[in-house]
């Protein structure tokens, strides 16, 4: 197999990684049919401009999947399975926000049963402003680049 993602021997204290996507309204409205929240914050123009946001808002459930992303390309065909997620949501995201996340590995506990290990993470969420929306935290069991070539 020829895996290109990052794999937990590679991986080091502090190392950061991540994207950018800009939010549209596709991603609201697909993000009310996939949870089958129809909430008017995400669904009601109407009633969403009266208010504290003025407009719809995106699902926090999505931006934290959005949030993920970059994990599942970073370590493409290294990853075992992502086994925890915590996110704090602190402000609004709108259609046409553009999302940036960068995430850091914070800890590595060595699982040699696994052929790998765990890389605990944290990442942040912030648009185009600068604004910090989202901050998460998390745990991603890896294998070692010897494991994947076997």
């Amino acid at each position: 197999m020829n895996i290109q993602g990052k794999a937990f021997d590679e991986v080091e204290l502090n190392e950061r990684f991540g994207a950018s996507l800009t939010v549209t309204e596709t991603h609201i409205v697909m993000g009310a049919g996939l949870f089958g929240d129809f909430n008017p914050l995400h669904v009601n123009e109407q009633f969403s401009k009266n208010t504290r946001f003025g407009t719809r808002i995106l699902h926090g459930p999505l931006t934290a999947a959005l949030m993920t992303a970059p994990l599942g390309n970073y370590f493409a065909g290294t990853v075992v399975a992502y086994l925890e997620h915590n996110c704090r949501f602190i402000a609004p995201v709108r259609a046409m926000d553009t999302l940036t996340t960068t995430w850091t590995i914070e800890e590595k506990i060595d699982k040699p049963k696994h052929k790998g290990g765990i890389a605990i993470i944290s990442a942040s969420c912030i648009n185009q402003n600068g604004e910090l929306v989202a901050e998460a935290k998390g745990k991603i069991l890896l294998l070692n680049r010897v494991a994947t070539t076997i």
